[in-house]
């Protein structure tokens, strides 16, 4: 049975959400009180309403309790992404995701009871500078305030060499989860396992250990 999703906010975060949901097979309903912004997506989303969210009335009319999860993409008004949080959870919608403009909304957002709170602005903005910072991070991606997931090429220091002789873990504080090696993943590869300066690390820890490690070994 298709996942049903709701997604209200159709500027460039909600719309690429409902494309992608849609391509990866899921029922979608695209809303957004827009009419020119709801009617790009009648060919695209499974149903398309134009509403005003932030009325409890109007969400009961349109079903949306009934959806498995609802992702509010409102964009600059901060007031209606509240609002519908507040109605979403009200009505009694079983997961909501919420976009946050700032850390202070985001803590807003989590005390009316938002289930996940994302920061596509600032996360991407994150991922850049550690992209531009060295050739070699290919991806970067925060999992709390603390701790992150970075995806390296390895480099001429690491290839040629096993995890036991390189230990990473005891020098840097990191793990290193899976290696990419071509069209193969290896997950939690053994300690005799060696390097090669084409593949890519896929690596674990705090944001402080990541930094000490690029520095020394990326860079």
């Amino acid at each position: 049975m298709k996942k049903e999703f709701a997604v209200i906010g159709l500027g460039r975060f909600g719309g690429s959400i409902v494309r992608e949901l849609i391509k990866q097979g899921a029922n979608v309903l695209a809303i957004d009180k827009d009419a020119e912004r709801a009617d790009d997506f009648m060919d695209i989303a499974t149903q398309v309403a134009i509403a005003d969210t932030t009325d409890e009335a109007v969400l009961k009319s349109l079903g949306v309790r009934n959806f498995d999860h609802v992702i509010v993409a409102i964009g600059e008004n901060i007031q209606s992404s509240i609002l519908t949080t507040i109605m979403l959870k009200e009505i009694g919608v079983d997961k909501i995701t919420v976009k946050a403009q700032n850390d202070y909304h985001a803590k807003v957002l989590t005390k009316i009871g938002a289930d996940k709170v994302v920061h596509p602005e600032r996360d991407m903005g994150i991922r850049i500078a550690h992209n531009a910072l060295s050739n070699n991070v290919l991806d970067y991606l925060e999992l709390s305030d603390e701790y992150s997931i970075m995806e390296i090429q390895a480099t001429k220091k690491l290839g040629g060499y096993s995890l036991t002789e390189l230990d990473i873990r005891a020098k840097f504080g990191l793990n290193i989860v899976a290696i990419r090696r071509g069209g193969e993943i290896i997950v939690s590869p053994q300690a005799d396992f060696s390097i090669d300066h084409e593949d890519i690390l896929v690596l674990i820890g705090s944001d402080k250990d990541i930094s000490r490690f690029e520095k020394r070994i990326i860079n």
